[in-house]
C-alpha cells in the first residue's frame, strides 16, 4: 500500500509560522472587505490541515431575522462542490468497487480493469444521450472522462431556457425533463478537444454509475463516501428536521435592500452537480480525505475507500481553462509559486464557495458565503475573486 511522505518533507516549501498568520490575516481580511462592501449576511473562512480546522473565521449570521451568528456547525449549501463527490464516486467504479468499497469484486478487480468505465461512451450507459445533435461524428463520441473534464462539448446550463417565472421550478425536477431537453441540444465542439464547463455532464455521469451500481446516486454517495467518513451533517435536497436549527437561510441584495430567499430550495434532478449542504466541518473531513494524510493509519483508511494515487490522477491537467487554470477529471488545477494547487468553486442560489487544497503539505483553505448582489455584479465577482486570491496565498507562494 502506498503511504504519503512524512510532513517533515514538506517543511522547506511550507512558510513558517509567522508568515502563515501573516496570510492568514490577509485572508480574513480580504473576507471581510468583500462582506462589508457586499452586504454579505453570513460568511466563513477555515484553514485545514490534515483534516483538520486549525483556524477558523466567521461572520453575520446564518439566521438574519433571528440573529444567529454564522459558525463552525452551520450548514452551508456547496453548489458545484458537488461535483467533487461524484468524480470520487466514478473514480471507485472505474476502480471496480461496484457493490462495496472495501474489497473490489473478484469479477472486476482493479488491476484487470484499470479505466474500463471512464472511457466508455456515455451512450452505453446512459442511451437517451444519443438524442443529443452533434456536427463532429457520433455521440458515442464522448466518454466520461470528456465530460468528467468538461471537454465533451456540451452546454453549460442544466435548462437553459427558464423564463425567470416565481412559478417555475429552481432546477428541472425529473429526469424525462431532461431527456426531453436533449433533441434540442447539441455539442459546442468536437468531443475532448478543448474545455466548456457543463452541469448536465455531471447528472449523465450520475446516471452511468446509477446504471452499473444498482445505488441511487444520493444512497451510493452516503454509503461510500459519507458513512466510512464520518460526514455525519451532510445531506441533499430538503433539511431534516433535526438539522433545522443549523441550516443558514440565503440573500440576495437588491436595489431594495438584503432579501431573505429562505431556507431550503428544489435541485430535483440536478443534485449530482450542485446539491450538497453540509457544515465546514464535514467539508474538512472530505478535504483531509482528498489531500491525503501523513498519518498510516488514517491513510489506509482512505486508500481503502480510493487509493490516493487514483486521487492523485484527478489532478493531472487534461484541458486548458484559461490562462491561470487547467482542468484535470473535475478538479481546478493551478500552478502558484512553483506549485500546484487543486480545488473547486461552487455558485447556487445565492451560495458561492470554493476550496483550494496543496497536496503536498496536506493543508487547505475553504471559504463560503450565503449572500449574492444583484448590484454591480462585476465587481462583486472581482472582490470574490480576490478573497480566494488571498486565501491561496494561506497555503504558500
Amino acid at each position: 500500500m502506498r503511504f504519503l511522505l512524512p510532513a517533515l518533507l514538506a517543511v522547506p516549501i511550507m512558510l513558517s509560522a509567522q508568515q502563515q498568520a501573516t496570510e492568514w490575516s490577509a485572508a480574513t481580511a480580504a473576507m471581510d472587505t468583500y462582506v462589508a462592501s457586499d452586504q454579505i449576511v453570513g460568511s466563513a473562512l477555515v484553514l485545514i490541515e490534515d483534516g483538520k480546522i486549525v483556524s477558523e473565521h466567521y461572520t453575520g449570521f446564518q439566521d438574519r431575522n433571528n440573529r444567529v451568528p454564522a459558525d463552525r456547525n452551520t450548514i452551508w449549501h456547496w453548489g458545484s462542490i458537488t461535483k467533487t463527490l461524484t468524480a470520487v464516486a466514478a473514480m471507485q467504479v472505474n476502480r471496480g468497487y461496484l457493490f462495496g468499497a472495501f474489497e473490489p469484486p473478484p469479477y472486476a478487480p482493479p488491476s484487470t480493469q484499470p479505466r474500463a468505465f471512464l472511457d466508455q461512451a456515455i451512450t452505453s450507459l446512459v442511451p437517451e444521450t444519443r438524442r443529443i445533435h452533434s456536427d463532429f461524428g457520433s455521440m458515442d463520441q464522448v466518454t466520461i472522462r470528456m465530460l468528467m473534464s468538461h471537454s465533451s462539448g456540451l452546454q453549460n446550463g442544466t435548462w437553459p431556457w427558464t423564463r425567470g417565472e416565481a412559478w417555475e421550478p429552481f432546477e428541472p425536477t425529473e429526469w424525462d425533463q431532461l431527456v426531453a431537453m436533449m433533441p434540442y441540444m447539441k455539442l459546442a465542439f468536437a468531443p475532448g478537444t478543448r474545455y466548456s464547463y457543463s452541469n448536465p455532464g455531471f447528472v449523465y455521469i450520475a446516471r452511468a454509475i446509477e446504471h452499473l451500481t444498482g445505488d441511487p446516486w444520493q444512497g451510493r454517495i452516503y454509503k461510500m463516501l459519507f458513512m466510512p467518513l464520518g460526514m455525519t451533517a451532510s445531506y441533499f435536497g430538503i433539511t431534516p428536521p433535526y438539522l433545522l436549527g443549523q441550516r443558514s437561510q440565503n440573500f440576495t441584495i437588491t436595489d431594495s435592500g438584503v432579501m431573505n430567499r429562505g431556507l431550503d430550495f428544489d435541485p430535483g434532478i440536478t443534485i449530482p452537480n450542485g446539491g450538497w449542504n453540509a457544515p465546514v466541518t464535514d467539508l474538512a473531513r472530505w478535504i483531509g480525505f482528498l489531500a491525503g494524510s501523513t498519518d498510516r493509519t488514517t491513510q489506509a483508511r482512505y486508500d481503502a475507500l480510493l487509493p490516493h494515487e487514483v486521487i492523485e490522477e484527478m489532478w493531472q491537467p487534461v484541458v486548458r481553462v484559461d490562462a491561470d487554470e487547467e482542468m484535470g477529471l473535475s478538479f481546478f488545477i493551478r500552478h502558484q509559486g512553483g506549485r500546484k494547487l487543486v480545488g473547486h468553486t461552487g455558485t447556487q442560489a445565492n451560495f458561492r464557495s470554493f476550496f483550494w487544497l496543496d497536496p503536498v503539505t496536506h493543508r487547505a483553505v475553504l471559504g463560503v458565503v450565503n449572500t449574492s448582489s444583484d448590484i454591480d455584479g462585476n465587481a462583486s465577482d472581482a472582490r470574490y475573486r480576490g478573497v480566494m486570491a488571498a486565501a491561496r496565498g494561506v497555503l504558500g507562494s
